[in-house]
């Protein structure tokens, strides 16, 4: 439609210009030295409209000939491009298909024709740590730090590796380069400290990363804890230590079960049992816990009346515990209370058959001088043991050497 406009209107311009010449009377007069020349006005319009064209298509030759080795240049050079950003693209997709040996071939061969150098380098260098080639990927590295470009992403990728090989000290010291550390920085640092056991820095870490809201809550809870038990276990080298320490703890970690659990059983190692039993009685009042609870009747002192009785008052709201029951039993046992030890480790039997409780059991009727039932119960304990052990291991027995 366009081309056919284009036609009409061209030949409604050459109809005019027809009738306009049909109409023209006027001439044109050239007059030089011994020379006079007289042509009609229209035939003089049409020469200078040829001497136009032609001297327009020669203008244009000449510059096209004049620059044609510079063009033939760029032709050339947009045509490497090219090809140097097909080898590229080529290189990130061996990459992510785990094709790592001819990713690296091809990132190696972006990088020789130009095209994104610190890319380039840093790809070849992942390739190369994902085949295990650590020389050749420090080569690459170092390569990429030629360039001040793209500091940041430089300081990742080697960061990142350096903890997939476990340097994670070589990982921080490459981390400190970093004028700010976003998100994904203090991931890689979260990651480096907790592989070299730096407890104090991974509980700095963890309230900035909750800011960020990098991980769900129940991960940051995990996270803190375990960093918590773990700086307990470091300070477990005297009780001062350890209890300035758990002084200096929040009342929420005070109150998380597993930690109040670690922290008692860190002064239980010590012989601190007052403040193991004040831990285990502080946590069971915030939250009832059978593991925290089983430490109750560690190492006894010279409040173990107090205990016993504590421990019946919570008999009252947990009739039905079965580690309350051998707690109890434990507690009469070291007072002398044979009768009601007996009681109540026979209940906590009645409730759940336990290694421990057994056990218990046959220490009291070894001291009644009944040696039958004891070896009973020392039986009955071996047989617990024995199917708990069954059930963690699968059910599979080693062969016999």
């Amino acid at each position: 439609m366009r081309a056919l406009l284009w036609a009409i209107g061209l030949f409604a311009v050459a109809v005019g210009f027809v009738i306009a010449a049909r109409y023209n009377n006027g001439y044109v007069l050239i007059v030089l030295p011994l020379w006079r020349a007289e042509l009609s006005l229209n035939l003089a319009i049409a020469l200078a409209c040829v001497c136009f064209i032609l001297g327009y298509v020669a203008v244009r030759t000449v510059i096209a000939t004049a620059t044609m080795p510079s063009r033939v240049r760029e032709f050339q050079k947009r045509r490497s491009e090219t090809r140097a950003r097909a080898t590229f693209n080529e290189a990130i997709t061996n990459y992510f298909e785990g094709r790592f040996g001819r990713a690296e071939k091809a990132a190696v061969a972006a990088l020789k024709a130009g095209e994104s150098p610190a890319l380039s380098s840093l790809l070849a260098a992942r390739a190369a740590h994902g085949m295990r080639a650590f020389a050749m990927r420090d080569k690459y590295l170092a390569r990429s730090m030629e360039s001040d470009s793209e500091h940041a992403m430089k300081v990742m990728a080697q960061a990142e590796m350096l903890l997939d090989e476990r340097r994670y000290y070589d990982a921080l010291d490459v981390l400190k380069r970093l004028p700010e550390k976003h998100t994904a920085a203090l991931r890689l640092e979260l990651r480096a400290q907790q592989m070299a056991m730096n407890w104090e820095r991974v509980l700095a870490l963890i309230p900035q990363l909750e800011k960020r809201r990098v991980f769900e809550r129940p991960v940051v809870a995990q996270l803190r804890r375990q960093a918590v038990i773990e700086s307990l276990k470091r300070k477990a080298v005297d009780v001062a230590s350890l209890r300035e320490y758990w002084d200096k703890l929040s009342q929420d970690d005070k109150h998380e079960p597993r930690v109040a659990a670690n922290a008692a059983q860190a002064f239980i190692t010590l012989g601190a049992c007052a403040d193991a039993h004040k831990i285990v009685e502080e946590g069971l009042a915030r939250q009832w816990d059978p593991a925290l609870l089983g430490l109750y009747s560690d190492c006894l002192g010279a409040n173990v009346r107090q205990q016993l009785e504590r421990a019946e008052l919570w008999l009252q709201d947990h009739p039905r515990d079965a580690v309350l029951l051998l707690v109890l039993g434990r507690l009469c046992c070291h007072e002398g209370l044979w009768g009601k030890a007996r009681s109540y480790l026979e209940a906590s039997l009645s409730i759940e058959a336990t290694h421990s409780a057994h056990l218990e059991l046959g220490r009291l009727l070894e001291r009644e001088s009944k040696p039958a039932e004891a070896a009973a119960e020392y039986q009955k304990a071996l047989k617990v043991t024995l199917e708990q052990l069954k059930q963690y291991g699968g059910g599979r027995r080693r062969p016999v050497v």
